[in-house]
This record gives C-alpha cells, sequence and structure tokens, in this order.
C-alpha cells in the first residue's frame, strides 16, 4: 500500500469500520475518519484502536465531531455549527491512509455539499462496503454508479456478513471490471481474530492502494 483509500459504504452499518480496521491491520496505514457523529460515546477511532491494538500515533483526530448519531449536517445543525469543506484539511502524510466515511456517498453535509464532495477532496480511491439485505443489490448498484459518474477509481467491492442467494453474483456480472475483495464474514467474538484472518487474505490487494 503506497497513498490508502477512502472507504465508504452503501448505506450506514454495513461494516465500514470493521473494514478499515481490517486495513489496519493489514498495512502501515494512519485512519482518519474526518465527520463523526455519536461522539464521544461511539467514536470509530477508539473502536478501530480496541480492536487492532494499535499504538496511538497511528491514528488521527476527527476533523468535525457531533454529539447525535443523525446525518453529519444535522448534528451539526444542532449544535450550532455548518459544515464546509473549504475549511477541511487534506492530513500530510508519509504513511498510507485510510479514511473513513460517514454513511453512504450521498450523506449531505450542508445544504449543497455531500460526502462525495469529500470523497473528491482526498483524490484516494474507494473501497466499497456492501452487505446483503434484500435491497442492498439496487444500493450498491446505484453506488457504484454514482462513482462511476463522479469519476472516482474504486479500488474494489467488499461485501460483510452472511452472503443473501446471489447478491455478489448478479452485482460482479453488471460490473465485470470492477475488483471484488475477499468477504469479510459475519465476526464472531473475539471480533480480533477473524479481522486478522481478513486482514491477511486482502494482502495481495494492497499493492494498487
Amino acid at each position: 500500500m503506497k497513498n490508502g483509500c477512502f472507504v465508504s459504504g452503501i448505506g450506514t452499518n454495513v461494516g465500514k469500520t470493521f473494514v478499515s480496521a481490517g486495513l489496519m491491520m493489514a498495512s502501515n496505514a494512519n485512519y482518519f475518519k474526518p465527520l463523526q457523529t455519536g461522539a464521544p460515546d461511539d467514536l470509530d477511532r477508539d473502536t478501530i484502536q480496541q480492536l487492532t491494538d494499535l499504538p496511538p500515533s497511528r491514528f488521527l483526530p476527527e476533523w468535525n465531531a457531533f454529539k447525535a448519531p443523525l446525518s453529519p449536517h444535522r448534528a451539526a445543525f444542532l449544535e450550532g455549527k455548518k459544515l464546509d469543506l473549504d475549511d477541511v484539511q487534506i492530513p500530510e502524510m508519509h504513511n498510507p491512509l485510510i479514511v473513513e466515511g460517514a454513511g453512504g456517498l450521498l450523506v449531505p453535509l450542508n445544504p449543497r455539499q455531500t460526502m462525495l464532495d469529500l470523497i473528491q477532496r482526498f483524490k484516494l480511491p474507494v473501497l466499497l462496503v456492501s452487505t446483503d439485505y434484500l435491497g442492498s443489490i439496487n444500493h450498491t448498484l446505484l453506488s457504484i454508479q454514482c462513482l462511476k459518474q463522479a469519476q472516482i477509481q474504486i479500488a474494489g467491492l467488499v461485501f460483510t456478513g452472511k452472503p443473501f442467494e446471489d447478491n455478489e453474483d448478479i452485482i460482479a456480472q453488471f460490473h465485470p471490471d470492477l475488483q471484488i475483495w475477499p468477504r469479510l464474514n459475519h465476526l464472531d467474538f473475539p471480533f480480533k481474530n477473524g479481522l486478522t484472518q481478513w486482514a491477511s487474505s486482502i494482502q495481495p490487494f494492497l499493492a494498487d492502494l
């Protein structure tokens, strides 16, 4: 891994944080989640550090963190703030950077900017996280289409949890050019064991990041 990637998802609670933890285990990257809601009780940075046992120096503080577990635009509004991507400082790192988004691609940050605009600021390829449920094919294909229309490089697609029907196969047929990463299966406690196994399985895929 040379530069890193931006971990985004087809929605919320699809496994972005676990995928980010596995990437951290598999590389020498630093972790950065620019926008965090549900703080300080639910910091993804803290979760990943606990899962990986990596030193605090590998984790960067959030650009903005808000208390309410809501869309960033709403959580910021409730605290009398307004998000503006002109204020974002892109970290200058010697190590690769794993950036984790909040929610899906079109989560609003303000009335004119979305998570997609934030992704474009980082100029990193996107690792798109999907999980299987009724309706996830549509959400996954829409997310892929959105990234391609924005001319954002897609590093690959990783499915999490248990497979459902032929979801993965039909998505791959629609996008045969898309690299499908090893599935991050449902994790049983202790979560670190499953993450370590997945981190080992993705090593061949890191060379392109």
